[in-house]
């Protein structure tokens, strides 16, 4: 289903009669690391949500990026405690299906939001079009290369569905300059101090490194330091919209990054969970359009985090 046609049935949908409701649910919110900016800032708009729609948020981080285990002993710790809803970023798509379907079994309403679970019900899906955003960023950076030149491309993490999507956008957009050849993809796991390593070790290998495609922007902000403790310059985006990417715009080290938003994710992840359970209506998915943040536009997302107000429903169902 295509974005537009979700928005116009959600649109359609929130006109119906609301139902009454007891304030005070509690949404537990899952999210697969506790250094990737990216999910801090998701974590920042389900609580802004819960609090402006006056529910709570319990969130669950694992201690160690991205472990399937600790999701895993997560996901049996909220069946005891059996919040009201369940806002659900899985570490591996695939790996945690069990872990939704014990939910499922639970009774516990699960909204999926950034990375699609592989299977499980789910009141509702969230997030971007991750092949559609690399498009764009990628062709942000190939227009500023004057379509021209060498690149490499940094990787998230292997078999992550983010991950694969992202790069097949980067690689089909590159099909289109002829005169741009990719040099090195390679994997940096989300991970900035990765990113830092493996940009050092592409710089040895290539002493002409025109552009860097990173899959998100704590890659991109690694490469960035990696080029600067070399004296070496290169065109660099990154995928996300973090505030650190819009910093790095603002100073001039980053030219773009792809917006993921992952405080709005965060707000509409919870705004549907909280919506699903006083029996309003939502639609079965949500994208959010695909955006670049560059020098043009940066100073609309130069606050922090915090201080952002998650729109209202009426708001995100007519835009």
């Amino acid at each position: 289903m295509k974005a537009s046609r979700i928005v116009l049935a959600a649109a359609a949908l929130g006109a119906a009669t609301a139902v009454a409701h007891a304030d005070g649910e509690t949404i537990a919110v899952f999210t697969k690391n506790q250094t990737n900016p990216f999910f801090q800032n998701l974590r920042v708009g389900t609580e802004i949500a819960a609090r402006q729609l006056g529910a709570k948020v319990i969130q669950y981080v694992p201690t160690k990026p991205d472990s399937i285990p600790e999701q895993l002993s997560q996901i049996e710790d909220v069946i005891v405690k059996k919040p009201s809803a369940i806002v659900f970023i899985p570490v591996d798509y695939k790996a945690m299906v069990p872990g939704v379907e014990k939910m499922n079994a639970a009774g516990i309403p699960v909204v999926n939001t950034t990375d699609r679970s592989a299977g499980g019900k789910l009141v509702s899906f969230v997030g971007i079009d991750d092949y559609k955003v690399a498009v764009t960023t990628a062709e942000s950076l190939l227009s500023a290369i004057g379509g021209k030149g060498n690149v490499v491309i940094i990787e998230g993490v292997k078999g992550s569905l983010s991950s694969q999507d992202r790069i097949r956008g980067f690689n089909d957009a590159l099909k289109k300059y002829p005169n741009v050849k990719l040099l090195a993809s390679q994997p940096g796991n989300f991970q900035r101090l990765n990113a830092l390593q493996v940009m050092e070790n592409l710089m040895q290998s290539f002493p002409a490194i025109d552009g860097v495609l990173a899959a998100n922007d704590a890659m991109a902000i690694g490469a960035i330091e990696a080029l600067d403790a070399a004296n070496r310059k290169s065109v660099v985006v990154g995928i996300n919209g973090t505030k650190e990417a819009v910093d790095s715009i603002k100073a001039g080290k980053l030219l773009a990054s792809g917006q993921a938003d992952p405080f709005m994710q965060g707000c509409l992840g919870a705004t549907i969970a909280i919506r699903d359970l006083r029996k309003l209506p939502v639609p079965k998915e949500l994208f959010l359009k695909p955006s670049v943040i560059d020098n043009s536009n940066f100073r609309q997302f130069d606050m922090p985090v915090e201080a952002r107000v998650c729109p209202k429903w009426e708001e995100i169902v007519t835009n």
